[in-house]
């Protein structure tokens, strides 16, 4: 079981097997075999900032031709 990800070569391709053997704090994703670390999830602050404004442009918009959709998508 690898803990350190600085045990890790970062310009080498892994398995999903090899991604398994993995237990990390920080979060990683494996794509087409390339290590990459997850950008952590927005806050709370964030959150509720982000549904004001898009709240806020979706009634200046209501019952006009554009549309609001809130990322993420």
């Amino acid at each position: 079981m690898i803990t350190d990800i600085t045990a890790l070569d970062t310009a080498k391709r892994y398995t999903y097997a090899d991604y398994l053997q993995w237990a990390f704090e920080e979060q990683l994703e494996l794509i087409k075999g390339k290590i990459f670390k997850m950008s952590p999830a927005p806050g709370l602050k964030h959150q509720r900032i982000s549904i004001e404004l898009a709240r806020q442009i979706a009634n200046y918009l209501h019952k006009k031709s554009c549309k609001v959709y809130h990322a993420p998508f």
